[in-house]
């Protein structure tokens, strides 16, 4: 399943229609669109993730060729920490294939993402990118962006009560404990993939999926106790997923969390709903290697098709756009997001955070 949105209108997308056809803030997204295509931002960038896909094989062979040379050393626990690094490289990967960024094909785009997800990653692709398509349409509208529903943490101002107990408290401490509960992050969503095609039959090429999946959850594991034993096997596992899980969520966290929240009965055009509930993260190359170019999330939200190198030059297009529209338009550091991130999830915990409390909602209410 290849990754879609309700977005651009199907006007912004009819070139040959008149303009006077569209309404305001259709004209908006098809003029900032227009500005994106004549930079060439919109073409496709094969070499680029030719190089990719290389560097994600070299990544995974040099931590394979590791685990079976290195012997029975404590060493190996650094090992671990490299393969949640190229899974997670390879999830962003998988990511811009779902996308549609690399090839013109769709049937090729899915097949790549659908074996990078379920062999390297451990994910279903099904999984994710149904998941992924009520993301982009609605990010962070409440009761349909599912990346904001209720679960260990509390995302939405008001749904923390009637907690008690231990969920209770850690409700209450949620900011606090938010990174150290993104270490049993990668558990989660290995499950959640298996959940998915044990239980979803409509997920497509499903028995694909099933056997990639099940290669790299049974098989991976595997090789890993049988070439270091049960004791440093059993650690090396554990460093692993507790990698993957905090790289991944310290990556997608800062893109959305603690932005506005948009109420579900709310009407928001899609430029608007894009921008506002985005957030930029500030940083350089390193930065940009190290989120897979999504610390640009406001045009990666915007223009979803765009590969992932050129939202970098989008984004001073956008940003101009933004301004000229009188849009917010939001970026930070890395840090400093991850302290908004606590704030806002301890606000919400402690029930001090009002809903109806955001720009959004006071300029279409």
């Amino acid at each position: 399943m290849t990754i879609t949105t309700d977005a651009p209108p199907r006007s912004a997308r009819q070139t040959r229609a008149p303009r006077t056809a569209r309404n305001k803030q259709t004209n908006d997204y098809f003029d900032l669109a227009e500005r994106a295509k004549a930079a060439g931002l919109m073409e496709r960038r094969v070499g680029w993730y030719a190089a990719r896909t290389a560097a994600l094989a070299a990544g995974l062979a040099l931590a394979f060729t590791l685990l079976l040379t290195l012997g029975d050393t404590w060493w190996q626990l650094a090992v671990a920490v490299l393969f949640g690094v190229v899974f997670t490289q390879g999830a962003f990967l998988g990511h811009d294939a779902g996308h549609l960024q690399i090839f013109r094909s769709g049937r090729r785009n899915e097949w790549f993402a659908r074996i990078i997800a379920n062999l390297v990653v451990g994910l279903s692709h099904g999984w994710w990118a149904r998941k992924h398509n009520k993301h982009h349409a609605n990010p962070n509208v409440i009761g349909k962006d599912g990346d904001i529903e209720t679960g260990a943490l509390v995302f939405v101002p008001g749904e923390e009560v009637g907690r008690t107990g231990f969920m209770g408290w850690v409700t209450r401490h949620q900011g606090w404990l938010f990174f150290p509960m993104l270490a049993l992050f990668g558990p989660v969503l290995h499950a959640n993939a298996v959940q998915t095609l044990a239980t979803t039959p409509a997920i497509k090429h499903r028995a694909a999926e099933a056997w990639l999946l099940g290669l790299r959850l049974i098989g991976f594991p595997t090789l890993v106790l049988l070439t270091l034993g049960p004791v440093l096997g059993a650690a090396f596992m554990a460093v692993q997923l507790a990698t993957f899980g905090l790289y991944m969520g310290a990556t997608f966290a800062p893109n959305h969390k603690g932005m506005p929240l948009i109420p579900k009965d709310l009407k928001v055009d899609f430029l608007r709903r894009q921008v506002l509930t985005s957030r930029n993260i500030r940083g350089g190359w390193f930065v940009d290697l190290a989120m897979g170019g999504l610390n640009y999330q406001i045009e990666h939200h915007v223009f979803p098709r765009m590969a992932s190198v050129n939202l970098k030059k989008a984004r001073p297009i956008v940003q101009a756009f933004c301004a000229e529209r009188d849009i917010p338009y939001t970026e930070t550091g890395l840090f400093e997001s991850y302290g908004i991130i606590t704030a806002y999830l301890n606000r919400v915990g402690l029930g001090y955070a009002d809903p109806m409390d955001c720009p959004i909602a006071a300029q279409y209410r």
